[in-house]
């Protein structure tokens, strides 16, 4: 059991630290800024597109203001996802100064297929979010099924981005068939922090950090094996 958390609780561990901080704090700004430009173009629009006046333009701000806000909650993962994969590399290297200090600089996949991934990554949740969104009506088990959802996009996309830091991609997804049980596993536990309000602030923080930990762990296996 203790193997099972123990990612997960060292990178909680490691959440003072300043990197981990300074990059919650720009995912919010920056998702803020998003969530806010979206909100007024869609009630400065709204108006002229409809010639509301009065009452009917209050009751359009109304209704605009909730569905954009509702927007932005299904939106936030994703999004805050994209913002967390520009940060990858600083928190990946505070880990690694941490508790890896003896590894070597990070030379892998070419940045722009790093940056591809990550966009990739980011999409991929917002996609299966829809999914999971029309799932969550089947009574019963769409929270489960949504949950799993969430678990393989989240699991699979930072472990990618992480391990695309040290090795070529197909290298990366050969690393990632064989650790497939246990960057899922990372991915379920981490997926729940996505229902917690405020919690799913960390996530592109804490998840990165998890899959540090799962990654390092995955290459002793691979080279033990070897």
């Amino acid at each position: 059991m203790s193997q099972l958390f123990s990612p997960l609780l060292r990178a909680l561990n490691q959440l003072g630290d300043a990197v981990f901080l300074g990059v919650v704090l720009r995912s919010v700004i920056w998702s803020a800024i998003c969530f806010t430009a979206l909100i007024a173009a869609i009630l400065w629009g709204l108006q002229p597109l409809l010639h509301l006046h009065g009452t009917l333009a209050w009751a359009a701000d109304l209704l605009g203001t909730a569905g954009t806000l509702l927007l932005a909650f299904w939106l936030f993962l994703p999004v805050a996802a994209v913002i967390g994969t520009f940060y990858i590399e600083r928190i990946a290297r505070a880990v690694e100064r941490r508790h890896y200090p003896t590894l070597s600089p990070a030379r892998g996949a070419p940045l722009g297929a790093q940056i591809a991934d990550g966009l990739s990554l980011g999409l991929r949740i917002l996609l299966l979010e829809l999914v999971g969104l029309i799932m969550a009506l089947i009574p019963g088990i769409g929270i489960v099924l949504g949950w799993l959802i969430a678990a393989y996009a989240i699991g699979r996309g930072l472990f990618m981005a992480v391990a695309m830091r040290r090795m070529p991609r197909p290298a990366a997804i050969a690393l990632y068939r064989g650790s497939r049980g246990t960057v899922l596993v990372q991915g379920g536990i981490i997926a729940l922090a996505a229902y917690i309000p405020l919690l799913n602030l960390l996530i592109p923080v804490i998840g990165t950090a998890v899959m540090v930990h799962v990654l390092d762990r995955a290459l002793s296996t691979a080279s033990e094996a070897a």
